[in-house]
Formats: structure tokens, C-alpha cells, sequence
């Protein structure tokens, strides 16, 4: 099921508009035309082997393909070699494909920049770990990085119902329900290979329940070298459409697939074909099939659940509706923006360390992706569950913007103006500032608010956790400021 072209690529929209380097670099017939050396970038089944092989099918260059598990420097110098002599006896530019190329190290990678800074090669690199860690800066610099999204549903969906009726796929032999149609796009987690793998799992238990997949009709996992035939990819750029409310609940992201029609919609109860139902699904993966639609009510009850949970301080629950959304394929990123929501709002100055912590975990999901992002995810969880909790931050800024919006709100005073430029002293800017310095105790009676706000307060701390010592110290600051002995 591997498209042959890129415009059989379902999704990466972003990356194959017309015009782009990928589209350049693929209708280049001649193989002649200069063209940059690119890195993919994305997530396992997103499509990176798909790209370079349809950029292989579609460009008049010569195409050697190299994995980072097998090949070492001796493979790479040969591919120069050889790309050297292309160039130069026939004009014609080779274009080498390397997978996972954050599996060379530093000294294989080197031997790569000769060929990509002299033009003998074009790399098409593709890799699942962020290049800005795995892959030397002289080859970041001379290539350009290309980013792959995940699957959405909706693309998944395509690709599905393409993989159902398409000769190469089932031949339209089966008849998928709605309800197996879901499970298969919320299994997949946005990943291709892992829905084709399902899908044809499920296709040998509709025949025989006791029958194990095999390789026979084109395995949907990959050939017989192990590299990944998912079929297509996804998605253009997801909107990151939040709106989120004192709840942490959010608005679902991405699109569902369900809606992009199912194969047997129109199947007549008396088809002979073999049906794909849920519970042929959910047997042939040997996976309970959640109930959670990533754009419906369940979505909104488990995040507002989980966020509760942790306000709760109850770690158990919290945890359990975090192995909920993780199983169920809800996007990670979604997860780790509601837990720093919920580190800011919920625990606030109470312990400062959770905004950082839940910020770590989120730059962890991104950097070593799933299923790993789920240890430093439950990490996060964990510790923002158990912490001091305090809405003080929230609450106070919340009250803040009231005013404002309100129309409560004056000029800044004249001794907290900036005197820095030409004229501003002649209008008394900065005149009477204190500098808090020269007070040896650090802080001194001064104005800071608008007269018309002077002596509100909008930050009140709670006994909890680190606001407790915050308060006490917060007390004697407020006397000074106002003029008052401490």
C-alpha cells in the first residue's frame, strides 16, 4: 500500500504544496537540476520511507537507499564513490536515502559531508529523534530540516478505506463496519503502519479467529527488509485550537476520521464477504477497545477528570485517566499543554518547581516521543498530584485583568516613567524614584500602583506549601511599601 508518487501521499500538506523542495526534488525528471539535501523529521509512521521512495519513483536521478542500523563508513564512501562517478560521466546526481540516521555516530555522519557540500549526493535523511541532538551541526547546516506531523483521523480514515477496497490492499474482499473503522483509527495513534498491521490482523480473524497473520498477501508492516510500507501520510500542521477553561478542559484537536465514510455503509445485511466488526478488532490486537472519541463527550469527561484528579491531589486517579487517553491515542502534546495548565493554575507559587517540571515533561514527549513520553508524563503527574496546591497566581491575575477591562487603570506614576530619552526629564519622568538598592534591606516605602488602584491587592498567598514562607515574607514587604515598620 505504499503510495508510488507523492500525489498519492495522503496529509504532510505543508510539506508537498506545489513548489516545495520535495515536489522539486521529485519532478526533476532529467535528474540533472541541482537540488538541497533534506531531513525528515516525524514521529515512526508518518510516512519519511514513503517520501524518499516516491521522490525515488518520480526523479530521474539515481536513488541508493542505506539504513544506519547496517551500513557503516565503508557503505557511505562506496555510495560517493560511485556518486562521483554518475556525476561526472553521465551529469546525472544520485540521491541517497539514509533511515534513521540518528543511529550514526558522530564519525559516519562526517563521512557524509564531503559528498553533501561537493553536490555528489543528494541525502534525503529521515530520522524519529530531534536532529538537533542526533544529527552534526555542518550537516544540519547544509540540508534542510522538514518536520512530519502524525497521522489525524481523518487521514488515517483515507487511508483505511483506501487499504480495504484497493487491489493491493484487501480488494474489497471485506466489508469494515463504522465501529471497526474507529478502532483501527484510534489503535493507530497516528501511526500508518500500525493501522495497516491492525487491519490486516483483523482481516485474517474475520476468515478464521484462530488464524495469525502472515506475510502472503503483502504484509501491511513492511517487506521482507523490514522497512516500513505504511501505506501514506498525514497531515498537514494540526491546529493547536485550545480554549481551555478554569477546568482544564480543552477542545479536541485534529479531525475524525469516522466522518470520512465507512466501507460498508451500503453493505447489504446478506453480503457474503467476511465483516470486520469491533470485536474482531479488538481480538485480533488482543486490546481492549476504549471507549473514547478524541473529538466527543469522552474526551472532555477524561481530560476534566484527570485535571481534577490532580487539583484533587489524588495521584492513583490521576494516573489511571492519563493510561486512559494514553491507550486510547489521544496526542501527547495535548496531554503535556494540560499538565503545565494545570502546574500554574492548581500549584502555582504553592511549590514553584512544578511549572518546570511539567514544562521537562513536555519537552521530553517531543524529544523521545511515545510510548517512552509516557514515564517522564507520569512523572509530572505524580509530583503535581502530591504537591501544595495554591490558585493564588491564577486567581490574582484573573482579578487583574478584571480591572483592566473594567477601566480600572491610571497613567503610571511620574517617578516610574522612563527618563532615559531626550525631554523626558523636563517632564519630570523618573523624578523621585527610589532605587530599592541603596536600602539595605532591599526594598523601601515607594508607589507602584496608579493612584487609582493604590493599596490593592490582586496576589494573596495560601498557608500551603512554599506561599507560606511567600506570605510571611510578603506581609512585611507590603508594610514597608506603604510606609509602615515591619
Amino acid at each position: 500500500m505504499r503510495p508510488r508518487s507523492l500525489d498519492e501521499v495522503a496529509g504532510q500538506r505543508h510539506l508537498l504544496r506545489p513548489g516545495s523542495p520535495l515536489r522539486r526534488l521529485a519532478s526533476d525528471a532529467s535528474g540533472t537540476t541541482g537540488a538541497s539535501s533534506v531531513i525528515l523529521w516525524g514521529p515512526p509512521g508518518t510516512g519519511k520511507t514513503t517520501i524518499a521512495q516516491a521522490i525515488a519513483h518520480s526523479s530521474g536521478r539515481r536513488f541508493v537507499e542505506l539504513s544506519a542500523v547496517t551500513a557503516g563508513v565503508k557503505d557511505v564512501r562506496a555510495v560517493m564513490e560511485e556518486a562521483m562517478t554518475s556525476r561526472d560521466l553521465y551529469g546525472l546526481a544520485t540521491v541517497l536515502f539514509l533511515d534513521e540516521i540518528h543511529r550514526f555516530s558522530k564519525a559516519q555522519q562526517d563521512a557524509l559531508l564531503p559528498g553533501v557540500e561537493n553536490g555528489w549526493v543528494i541525502l534525503v535523511a529521515a530520522t524519529t529523534e530531534n536532529p538537533s541532538f542526533s544529527v552534526i551541526s555542518p550537516l544540519l547546516s547544509r540540508s534542510l530540516l522538514l518536520t512530519l506531523e502524525q497521522l489525524d483521523d481523518a487521514d488515517l480514515g483515507a487511508l483505511i478505506d483506501r487499504a480495504v477496497t484497493d487491489s493491493r490492499g484487501l480488494g474489497d474482499e471485506y466489508v469494515l463496519e463504522p465501529e471497526a473503522r474507529r478502532a483501527l483509527i484510534q489503535l493507530a495513534s497516528g501511526d500508518a503502519r500500525r493501522a495497516l498491521t491492525a487491519l490486516e490482523a483483523a482481516a485474517v480473524g474475520a476468515v478464521d479467529p484462530t488464524a495469525t497473520p502472515s506475510a502472503g498477501r503483502g504484509s501491511a508492516a513492511g517487506g521482507p527488509d523490514g522497512t516500513d510500507h505504511d501505506g501514506v501520510d498525514d497531515d498537514a500542521e494540526t491546529a493547536d485550537a485550545e480554549t481551555a477553561d478554569a477546568d482544564g478542559e480543552d477542545d479536541g484537536e485534529g479531525t475524525d476520521g469516522s466522518a470520512a465514510g465507512s466501507t460498508d455503509e451500503a453493505a447489504a445485511p446478506d453480503d457474503p464477504r467476511p465483516r470486520i466488526t469491533a470485536e474482531v478488532v479488538a481480538q485480533a490486537v488482543d486490546r481492549a477497545l476504549l471507549r473514547y472519541d478524541r473529538n466527543g463527550d469522552e474526551h472532555y469527561d477524561v481530560i476534566s477528570a484527570f485535571i481534577k484528579s490532580i487539583r484533587g491531589s489524588d495521584p492513583d486517579a490521576a494516573l489511571h485517566y492519563l493510561a486512559r487517553m494514553i491507550e486510547a491515542g489521544e496526542d501527547a502534546r495535548f496531554i503535556a499543554r494540560r499538565i503545565i495548565v494545570s502546574a500554574a493554575e492548581d500549584v502555582g507559587m504553592a511549590d514553584p518547581q512544578a511549572l518546570p517540571i511539567a514544562v521537562a515533561a513536555a519537552d521530553a514527549v517531543q524529544l523521545i516521543g511515545m510510548p517512552e513520553g509516557r514515564i517522564p508524563l507520569a512523572e509530572a503527574v505524580v509530583y503535581l498530584a502530591t504537591a501544595a496546591k495554591s490558585n493564588a497566581s491564577y486567581t490574582g491575575i484573573n482579578e487583574a485583568i478584571a480591572d483592566v477591562k473594567a477601566g480600572r487603570f491610571g497613567r503610571v506614576p511620574t517617578h516610574l516613567r522612563d527618563a532615559h530619552y531626550a525631554g523626558a526629564k523636563r517632564l519630570g519622568h523618573g523624578k523621585g524614584y527610589r532605587y530599592p538598592h541603596d536600602d539595605d534591606r532591599g526594598v523601601l516605602e515607594q508607589q507602584y500602583l496608579p493612584d487609582e488602584l493604590r493599596g490593592r491587592v490582586y496576589y494573596r498567598p495560601t498557608p500551603h506549601g512554599n506561599e507560606r514562607d511567600v506570605g510571611s515574607r510578603l506581609e512585611k514587604l507590603r508594610k514597608i511599601l506603604r510606609g509602615a515598620r515591619p
